[in-house]
Formats: structure tokens, C-alpha cells, sequence
């Protein structure tokens, strides 16, 4: 089955457990329980992209679990619920980034349908972190210099103004930027500038000559679903 159906059940009470569990089963999901937040959190590193389905009162405290994934999970969908939900809590937990949130007892068709949504997010997410990781790759092919002047280049400089900028002639920002569209397999810098979003650098225009430095994507953040009025 593919990962992005299974589903963790963070819920400290079995009856519950033993419920969304059926009503996973019924709706083509795989349910991964845990008995609470911290022996979930203290195995997260070592699970796969999935949705997390977290009862507010699993311990430690929900908004603490929602936060943790939200720094070292970013994209991982959170469909929040409670037997005792308040308005500020949910608002809260809307805030930190979960998807939807659910009083229990839940019917499965309300759980199916904060989950699907939930499905498709957790798809794009990880069609996002694929794609910048796989531009990340190619744009780690460039030394620090080229990377440097890709990245002038980028901003809008023309190749006189880079080379002013870097105290290099005009020939070696050519040569340099022929050896940049080889490496990265593409025709034209718009292309190249593509990618470089794609992978999560910015370009902005330096104002001395750049310094090396390395490819670092950033974090991918998901939109965030306001709380309905119930």
C-alpha cells in the first residue's frame, strides 16, 4: 500500500483506537496506533511520509506534538480531534498548521473526509520535496564560483556587471557561464533560474562580490486551512 495512505493514530484510549482503526480499514487506509504523543515523537525520525491523526489528549500536550511535526515534519498532514474540543484549542492547532479538526466520536464518513484532503496535500508535498530535491542535485554540480556568478547572473546582472563585481573579466564570466548551462542541462538561464527556485535558493542582488557557499534548500510549507465555523 502506498505510504500516503497509511494514517498514525496517536489516541491513548483503545476503544478509540480500535474504532478508527475499523474506520481507516474501510476507506482503503492503513492504521499505524500509537498509545501516545511521546512514543510516537520518540520514533518519528524513523517513520515515513504519512498523515498523523492525533487525539489532542494523547500526551504531551497536542499543540507541543503538532508543533514538533511542524519543525521536524513540515508537509506531514495533522487531522487534529478531541471528545472535548474548544474553540481556542482548535484555533490554536489550525495555527501550528493542522489540516481539520474532529470531535469524537468520529463517523467514518467525517473521517474520510478530512483525510482525502489530507491525502492530497501530503502527495503534493512530497511531489514539492522531490522536485527540489532533485534541482538541488544538478545545482550542486557548480563549484562555489559558479555558483556565485549563477547567482548574480540570476538577480539580473548583465555578464559586464558580474565581472565588475566579482574582479574577473568579461571572457571568464562567459566561460564560467557556459560551463554553468552545460552542468545544469539547460538552454537558456531563464531554465537555470527555474531551477534555482525550484531547489530554494534566492537570487538577490548582491551588493560585493558574493561569497561561496553551499546549496541549502529550504523547508517546504504547506497552506494552512482556516477553521470552519461550526
Amino acid at each position: 500500500m502506498s505510504h500516503q495512505r497509511t494514517v498514525y493514530v496517536v489516541d491513548r484510549d483503545l476503544a478509540s483506537r480500535r474504532a478508527l482503526n475499523s474506520h481507516l480499514a474501510r476507506i482503503g487506509a492503513e492504521a499505524w496506533p500509537f498509545v501516545g504523543g511521546a512514543e510516537f515523537l520518540d520514533i518519528l525520525d524513523h517513520l515515513m511520509p504519512a498523515c498523523v491523526l492525533l487525539d489532542m489528549e494523547a500526551g504531551p500536550g497536542g499543540l507541543e506534538i503538532i508543533a514538533e511535526l511542524a519543525h521536524r515534519r513540515p508537509g506531514w498532514p495533522v487531522v487534529a480531534m478531541s471528545a472535548a474540543p474548544e474553540v481556542a484549542v482548535a484555533v490554536d492547532a489550525m495555527k501550528l498548521g493542522a489540516l481539520d479538526f474532529l470531535e469524537k466520536p468520529i463517523e467514518a464518513a467525517s473521517l474520510a473526509a478530512a483525510l482525502f484532503p489530507a491525502w492530497g496535500s501530503l502527495e503534493r508535498s512530497l511531489e514539492q520535496n522531490e522536485t527540489r530535491r532533485l534541482a538541488g542535485e544538478r545545482l550542486g554540480r557548480l563549484t562555489p564560483r559558479e555558483l556565485d556568478i549563477a547567482l548574480s547572473l540570476f538577480a539580473g546582472h548583465s555578464n559586464k556587471a558580474v565581472a565588475h563585481l566579482l574582479g574577473i573579466s568579461v571572457r571568464t564570466v562567459e566561460m564560467h557561464r557556459a560551463h554553468i548551462m552545460a552542468k545544469l542541462g539547460v538552454k537558456t538561464l531563464a531554465e537555470a533560474a527555474v531551477l534555482a527556485t525550484q531547489s530554494g535558493i534566492a537570487a538577490a542582488p548582491p551588493r560585493s562580490a558574493p561569497p561561496a557557499q553551499s546549496f541549502a534548500p529550504s523547508a517546504v510549507l504547506l497552506p494552512r486551512r482556516r477553521l470552519a465555523a461550526r
